[in-house]
């Protein structure tokens, strides 16, 4: 692996040739004040943004003809690369055939084939899927799934439901109130009553530089134990985590953490849901990560690599006796009260369908678990750069942390993702940790690219830049 230098100057200019002034991938800046960004700082981005007007396979073109290289798939869910061919002929084939139809009391031939193909996907008995639009609609569902479960069995004392803390579960009411990163919770004062929160799983006095699942951390388990007996464990209906918190700066799981919560949930008539939304489709080598772990949930919440985030879907995958509960009472009664207007979209059921084509058929997530040992080995090499505190990866998912600069956290993350955007590649700063979630698309050499893209940044931001 080659080490890029970082150069003199604090904004390098990118190695690509820069675009003529008559290439039309050149994009004039659009009016920028109707539209509310989520999750950024509104005022900053429009005084320079920075805008993205094409993409295939592993890169992102901007708006001033630059190329750069992608390493976080987009949001996570770009798993399959830019404009996959097989998900772009999909869609085209799509709409010239069907472009909507409710799912209310009708249906359509694509929705039914999906969710069969998605039974035979996922592990164990999680073989009926309730489909929804992103990753928020599919854990406010789960939730509801939760409580109407016990209800349906006649035990509507169960109410009570646990997150745990650092663990992001999307930005619903439902999702904000079992997440629990603090800074997403207080913008919106009360949230659900009956919620608590198991303690994070984040040790980096005993499991910095961590390869895989950190060898400790299964006692955090147990404190499940004692908070069931807190709350009295009749009252209480689902546990939700993350088998790897993504959003907060990539944990993964101790070793055996995620059975023992299986069992402290059987123990006690618990469910035991685990957000996918990031880790499931290939993410960590594995279709999911209960299969990775042997460890099987209840109840899966999926988006982002379903459908390789070419249209928004997502789902809830439910195991046969939880399903089954509910399919009592008169033939003709709706057995859940839930849905949305676009559960099921035709040409989101097309983009999926193709999207496992291309994981299975193309060997993309075989391709995922080789390539990780080798993005693995080229971020630990970053150890004994200056303010990396702690390297953390399973299969193509990683987060490097780095020490944050007096006076407060984030900056230096943003001041690193800045310097490797300048230089060619897109990362994600989550607080001060770098994330990486790169395509299964990716080759070795674009992942050298991006681990000495990022050694060059962090060794050109050891100072803190002035205001």
């Amino acid at each position: 692996m080659v080490i890029a230098q970082a150069p003199s100057s604090s904004q390098p200019s990118s190695s690509r040739s820069a675009p003529a002034a008559d290439d039309p991938a050149l994009v004039g800046t659009p009016p920028m004040g109707a539209f509310w960004m989520p999750f950024t700082a509104n005022r900053k981005f429009k005084q320079s943004p920075q805008l993205i007007v094409g993409a295939e396979g592993m890169h992102y073109r901007l708006a001033d003809g630059r190329l750069v290289l992608d390493a976080i798939a987009g949001l996570w869910c770009v798993n399959a690369g830019h404009r996959n061919p097989r998900v772009t002929a999909a869609l085209k084939a799509q709409i010239d055939v069907l472009d909507y139809a409710s799912n209310f009391q009708s249906g359509h031939p694509a929705a039914f084939e999906l969710a069969a193909r998605l039974a035979d996907f996922a592990p164990g008995d999680l073989n009926h899927v309730f489909f929804t639009n992103s990753g928020s609609e599919s854990v406010d569902t789960a939730l509801k799934i939760a409580v109407a479960y016990h209800r349906a069995r006649g035990d509507a004392g169960r109410y009570r439901l646990i997150g745990r803390e650092r663990d992001y579960h999307g930005v619903s009411f439902g999702g904000i109130s079992v997440s629990g990163i603090g800074r997403q919770r207080s913008t919106f004062g009360p949230l659900l009553n009956g919620v608590d929160h198991l303690p994070t799983t984040h040790d980096p006095v005993r499991n910095a530089f961590s390869r895989g699942e950190p060898v400790h951390g299964i006692e955090k388990a147990d404190a499940l134990e004692a908070m069931l007996v807190l709350h009295d464990p009749s009252t209480v209906a689902a546990v939700i985590v993350e088998p790897v918190a993504g959003s907060t700066g990539v944990l993964p799981p101790p070793q055996g953490y995620l059975r023992r919560l299986r069992e402290i949930c059987d123990r006690h008539g618990v469910l035991l849901i685990f957000d996918e939304v990031i880790t499931g489709f290939g993410r960590l080598g594995a279709n999911f990560a209960a299969d990775l772990t042997g460890v099987l949930p209840d109840l899966i919440t999926a988006a982002k690599g379903l459908s390789n985030g070419a249209v928004p879907m997502g789902a809830v995958l439910v195991r046969d006796g939880v399903h089954d509960a509910f399919m009592h009472g008169a033939a003709g009664s709706v057995e859940l009260m839930h849905g949305y207007t676009y559960s099921g979209h035709p040409l989101a059921c097309a983009a999926a369908s193709a999207t496992l084509d291309a994981y299975l058929e193309d060997g993309l997530i075989a391709q995922a678990a080789a390539l990780s040992p080798y993005l693995e080995d080229g971020l630990h090499a970053l150890r004994g750069l200056p303010g990396v505190i702690d390297v953390r990866n399973l299969g193509l998912l990683a987060g490097v942390e780095l020490a944050p600069y007096a006076g407060g956290t984030m900056t230096r993350g943003q001041a690193v993702a800045q310097q490797c955007l300048a230089r060619g590649v897109m990362v994600r700063a989550v607080g001060d940790t770098i994330a990486l979630s790169p395509p299964f698309t990716i080759s070795r050499a674009q992942i050298d690219e991006i681990v000495d893209t990022l050694r060059a940044a962090i060794l050109n931001t050891v100072d803190q830049p002035s205001a």
